[in-house]
């Protein structure tokens, strides 16, 4: 077994990780070892936008991960895919970004985590991006993540919007800034014709680092201590379980790995609920019953149309209209290739009377078959997508085997809380009506998924059940809370209850679900913790309504 030190192991190179690496190590004071348990993000089709379609499913760059099946998902198993390269999920994500509702953070707060209501956290938002629209006193100007808006504008959105619109929902050209309900275009990690990962935007000036070394296709086996405090990791190169290795931390072990993993590698670790440890045989080294636990995610359904008299994304992805579009993206102009799968947004609420929304919703000028993001239909198409923000609905992530290259057991439980069935009963009925608007009238031939006879409650669940998917904002593992909480794992600072020397800075932190794509906030959370990791005062709080 080879060994090496630094001051900082950070394990997971994606949306936290990366930004970490880069944090910790940019003042040279500090050594910094980051591991990844996929190769570096080489292939083009994790920079080109339109590439993720291609990636997503492919376990070169994927953890290729599914849900348990249940009733609520007709015995289905729901693809899981995380990202598995340097960028991780940020390297393959839809590239929305999307922050949450001031509500989200605060209510953070409220649950004991001081230092991450609203106010706290927004100028971690803000140190992040770099967007040249909104109000300064929202937005981040010199950010490393560079956040545009769509240059490709298709009819079909703006006739959306124009019917979102005659629905009563105002039309909201920064939903990042101080409201987020209404209807308008997605703001994406793009730049010109890349996709910006935090793999491209935080590490790739910085590999050449003295104090920084990356190492790839290094999987992580487990965490090492001495009685209760973290030294180290072990990891594998590549499959061969034989090829152990351990770097050792003189200072902290940093767990960036995902909601996911990250619940995994404790767990192998021997730091989790103790009868699910005992019961494979793993030496306990600190029970804590939560890691694990409150698995939230958000389960999305779509609505599909046939489209006449207008040409969709349907028709441009395929040759001869795809060649103009392959020019256009090389030349620098407007094209499909360097979009988002989803175009619009719609925040609002599943039924009136509600002081904020609730669900959200996506457009494209697109169909997916069956509904899945992956494989456009050959007839051109729209979809309207829909899933509730803040689902009660809870699961678990827990280890299959001891086997550290064994797939967890995932089980989100999607639909299990009947608030969940109710909020997105509304929201399906809403979507169904955003694609009947008269706005649109004139270019739908008529609803192909579910289908005009798909009507009553449970026809409606019953489409839920078969044809509902995974949004991949899994969250919530290794929640944050007071260590009067039984179910917390990590303290305010990201430090894990009852250990020392280790943290988790993820999404699976979270204590629960943001109104949002949870890549926004995750990369908050990085940019937040680097600043605790090596304490350094708190950026100075936003004061937004005051002003």
């Amino acid at each position: 077994m080879t060994e090496d030190s630094f001051d900082f192991v950070v394990v997971g190179g994606g949306a936290a990780g990366a930004i970490l690496a880069d944090r910790l190590s940019e003042d040279g004071r500090h050594t910094v070892c980051l591991l990844e348990a996929g190769p570096a993000d080489w292939h083009p089709f994790l920079h080109i936008p339109a590439g993720f379609i291609k990636v997503l499913f492919d376990p070169a760059f994927t953890w290729t991960y599914s849900s348990e099946p249940t009733e609520w998902t007709h015995g289905r198993r729901v693809p899981l895919p995380q990202g598995r390269t340097l960028g991780g999920s940020t390297s393959m994500n839809g590239l929305v970004y999307n922050r949450g509702q001031r509500e989200d953070f605060d209510g953070w707060a409220a649950q004991g985590n001081l230092g991450w209501g609203y106010d706290e956290v927004l100028p971690y938002f803000q140190r992040n991006e770099r967007y040249a629209g909104g109000d300064d006193r929202f937005r981040g100007r010199e950010g490393r993540l560079p956040v545009s808006d769509l240059s490709w504008i298709h009819p079909l959105c703006e006739q959306f919007i124009a019917g979102a619109q005659g629905l009563g929902m105002p039309r909201n050209p920064d939903y990042n800034g101080e409201t987020q309900a209404g209807v308008g275009y997605f703001q994406r990690s793009i730049e010109g014709r890349w996709r910006m990962s935090t793999a491209r935007t935080y590490l790739r000036a910085v590999r050449g680092r003295s104090n920084l070394k990356i190492i790839t296709r290094a999987q992580a086996t487990s965490v090492v201590f001495d009685g209760t405090r973290a030294t180290g990791v072990r990891y594998v190169q590549g499959h061969d379980q034989h090829n152990v290795r351990q770097v050792h931390a003189r200072r902290e072990v940093v767990l960036s790995c995902g909601a996911t993993n990250t619940p995994k590698l404790l767990q192998l670790s021997g730091v989790g609920p103790v009868d699910q440890l005992q019961s494979l045989g793993i030496p306990v080294v600190h029970a804590l019953p939560g890691v694990g636990a409150n698995l939230s995610d958000h389960f999305s359904v779509r609505f599909v149309a046939g489209v006449k008299g207008i040409t969709t994304i349907n028709e441009l992805s395929r040759a001869p209209r795809l060649w103009g579009q392959i020019a256009a993206w090389l030349a620098g102009r407007p094209n499909i290739l360097a979009v988002s799968p989803s175009l619009v947004h719609w925040f609002w609420q599943s039924q009136p009377g509600l002081n904020r929304p609730d669900l959200q919703g996506v457009f494209a000028p697109a169909s997916y078959r069956e509904g899945y993001v992956g494989m456009l239909d050959r007839y051109p198409g729209m979809t309207c997508g829909v899933w509730q923000h803040r689902p009660e609905s809870r699961g678990t992530v827990t280890l299959r085997s001891r086997d550290p290259l064994a797939p967890p057991v995932i089980q989100p439980n999607y639909l299990a809380d009947e608030r969940d069935r109710a909020v997105l009963l509304g929201g399906m009925r809403l979507a169904r009506e955003l694609l009947a608007t008269s706005a649109l009238s004139g270019y739908v031939t008529k609803e192909t998924l579910p289908g005009a006879h798909v009507q009553s409650d449970d026809e409606l669940m019953d489409f839920a059940k078969r044809y509902g998917v995974s949004s991949y904002h899994l969250n919530g593992t290794a929640r944050m809370g007071l260590a009067s909480d039984p179910t917390a794992v990590v303290d305010p600072e990201l430090r894990v209850h009852g250990l020392q020397g280790l943290r988790v800075v993820d999404a699976s932190v979270m204590p629960s679900i943001v109104s949002a794509n949870t890549c926004a906030a995750t990369m908050m959370i990085a940019e937040k913790a680097a600043d605790m990791i090596l304490g350094r005062a708190a950026l100075p709080a936003a004061r937004t309504m005051a002003e």
